[in-house]
């Protein structure tokens, strides 16, 4: 059956997701994976934006320095996470990322990524001044304090991640119901998805 998960889901995702905190799996340079939680408000590990425009890529705000960057680098495929504990579902995410930093040639990418952090608080952005994340923290330093002018461009360590799903698991365990949703290019090259009912 063709459908479109981003029709289906994404409203409902939108809504739950301003509470939820999904995970984000990469695998590392090792091929061992690599999990963390991607938190949707103000985290150091990233931060979910929705969806960009009206299609069902995800947007993803992160610090270049974290470890994730080098592994999507290594490897630019990734899974997105989100069980909801009201509703008992669960939403699998997997697709290809784009990582989009101040050094990308391509000036639409640059202007979203531009649109991106104007678009976050600068509570948020004030996160991309702080010490490299994932290094030894000096105990008798007292932490620095920041601060930004709203005006500013974005800062080198800000990245806007675009995840492009390829394959959505959709389960709610109070129907015991499982869906999953692949996509492929139909003849005149537009993505089209694709539904099938499958064992929870």
């Amino acid at each position: 059956m063709e459908t479109a998960p981003s029709q289906s889901f994404g409203f409902q995702l939108q809504l739950q997701a301003l509470f939820f905190f999904p995970a984000c799996a990469t695998v590392g340079s090792s091929g061992r994976p690599s999990n963390r939680t991607v938190n949707n408000a103000l985290g150091r590990c990233g931060d979910f934006r929705g969806f960009q425009g009206d299609s069902d890529k995800i947007q993803i705000h992160t610090d270049g320095r974290t470890r994730k960057i080098e592994e999507l680098k290594h490897c630019p495929f990734a899974e997105i996470c989100w069980y909801f504990t009201d509703s008992w579902e669960q939403f699998r995410i997997n697709g290809r990322v784009d990582v989009i930093d101040g050094l990308d040639p391509d000036p639409v990418n640059l202007q979203e990524r531009e649109n991106a952090w104007f678009a976050s608080s600068l509570k948020s952005r004030l996160q991309y001044l702080s010490p490299n994340p994932g290094l030894p923290c000096p105990t008798e330093e007292p932490a620095p304090e920041f601060s930004l002018d709203p005006s500013t461009a974005p800062v080198a360590a800000f990245c806007l991640l675009i995840l492009d799903p390829d394959q959505i698991d959709y389960l709610n365990l109070k129907n015991n119901e499982r869906l999953t949703f692949i996509s492929s290019q139909n003849v005149d090259g537009v993505k089209c998805w694709y539904s099938e009912t499958i064992n929870p």
